[in-house]
């Protein structure tokens, strides 16, 4: 059902939207944490830090595929709430065109730089093999995920948070029995986990195709929805390569970071690994709310509701500061409980890897919340250049940190490295959505 987010109290439109989200971002992250449990405790710790050391790569296409659908979907958001059913369509043909040329762009890169980028990572010899099968498998499989992205994005952009979560979970349950089947029976190994990952992400796209198709009539785009023009491609553009280039900034940062750990041995990569899975799954209230924002400030800034844009950012910025302390107390509570489910008898050195990093982490939970908020809030509004801006921020805090302090505190200086990146861009993406909601407000308002 598409929902119109320009009417009604905005925290009653903002979590009946986000529950489904965050119950959909909790099975996408089963993706990566199912592989990463079967991996670990079926075929031991060399193939969870081979799974592990090359999990940024991983992650750099997954979230570029995430980024442009992002990005191209605000501009169909706007029109929707602008109540303008033909530019919307128009809008989905062009994201359909441009989010196809990217992604065989993005393939045909990754297939070029590959080999450089794992020497560049430090991958020990004795993961080699099953880190490169494993990352390439998953960029093969690359149309499958922006598929998905990119119809998810579209129904979420016009207010449908419910259908993607329930084929996610759908598609989470194949993957989940084929990683199983190709690793127990089959006896694939790490490739068998990236195989089931990629066939579980067609699964759920074809899902979206066809639930599109039957029961929304007003988003069947015709041959005449592709008349495209320079305007109309640069009105997608502009959303989102900015978009793109911020998540793979971020992805970028990720890779550095992981690079300098995978110095340290498979025990430190398996625990860095594990911890940043529970990370992942701590932090999805925050980052649901933050693409909810998103969908809410697209549609409003499309009525020209300025109002309601501020009073959202304001009360979300509440309930995720609430969220992100309850994931601290939770994380520091039974942390080390869930790190033990992805390894049967982990050594001491994994544990303690992976407690260090959630030490140093989890009581900055509050300023990667805000970061979800105000950025999103700020892509909502058209204002592209500041996610780019604040992925930035962070490559070059976390890089410098990861870097210059893991020569004198070794691992340890890695896990400093992750606040130090997140106060530096919650800082600043606090300031510039400030600064743009007056600006733009002052732009739009009509003088009496």
């Amino acid at each position: 059902m598409l929902q119109n987010m320009t009417e009604g109290a905005s925290l009653k439109l903002i979590i009946p939207f986000t529950v489904p989200l965050l119950i959909g971002n909790v099975f996408q992250q089963l993706y990566n944490i199912a592989d990463i449990i079967i991996v670990g405790r079926t075929i031991g710790v060399n193939a969870l830090a081979a799974v592990g050391a090359v999990s940024p790569l991983f992650m750099l296409t997954m979230v570029l595929t995430i980024g442009l659908s992002n990005g191209f979907t605000v501009v169909t958001g706007q029109r929707y709430g602008a109540q303008d059913m033909q530019g919307m369509r128009r809008s989905i043909a062009t994201c359909v065109v441009l989010s196809l040329f990217f992604v065989l762009l993005i393939i045909g890169i990754m297939h070029l730089v590959i080999d450089p980028m794992l020497v560049m990572m430090n991958i020990p010899p004795e993961l080699m093999e099953d880190a490169y099968a494993y990352v390439m498998i998953i960029v093969d499989g690359l149309l499958a995920m922006m598929a998905y992205n990119l119809l998810s994005g579209i129904m979420r952009s016009l207010g449908d948070s419910k259908t993607p979560l329930y084929f996610l979970i759908i598609s989470s349950i194949v993957n989940i029995i084929l990683a199983l089947v190709f690793i127990i029976i089959f006896g694939w190994g790490v490739p068998g986990s990236a195989f089931a990952l990629v066939i579980a992400q067609a699964f759920s796209a074809v899902l979206c195709v066809i639930y599109i198709y039957k029961r929304f009539p007003q988003l069947h785009i015709h041959r005449s929805d592709f008349q495209l023009d320079w305007p109309e491609l640069w009105a997608h553009l502009r959303m989102g390569l900015p978009m793109a280039v911020q998540f793979s900034v971020l992805g970028l940062g990720i890779i550095i970071l992981q690079s300098v750990c995978n110095k340290f041995g498979s025990d430190q990569i398996a625990g860095f690994t594990t911890a940043m899975r529970v990370e992942q799954l701590a932090l999805q209230p925050m980052i649901s709310f933050g693409i909810a924002m998103a969908v809410f400030t697209a549609q409003n800034f499309g009525a020209r509701r300025f109002d309601r844009i501020r009073d959202a950012v304001h009360r979300c910025s509440l309930l995720t500061l609430a969220f992100s302390l309850f994931a601290a107390v939770v994380v520091f509570a039974f942390g080390e409980e869930v790190i033990g489910i992805f390894l049967d008898n982990p050594s001491p050195t994994v544990m303690e890897a992976a407690h260090l990093y959630i030490l140093y982490t989890v009581p900055v939970y509050f300023f990667l919340s805000q970061i979800f908020i105000y950025r999103n809030a700020c892509q909502g509004m058209g204002v592209s250049m500041i996610p780019m801006l604040s992925g930035m921020v962070e490559l070059i805090m976390r890089s410098i940190a990861a870097i210059y302090l893991s020569v004198p505190f070794g691992y340890e200086g890695i896990c400093m490295a992750e606040p130090i990146a997140w106060i530096s861009c919650a800082v600043f993406v606090f300031a510039a959505y400030h600064y743009f909601v007056r600006l733009l407000e002052k732009k739009y308002t009509p003088v009496n």
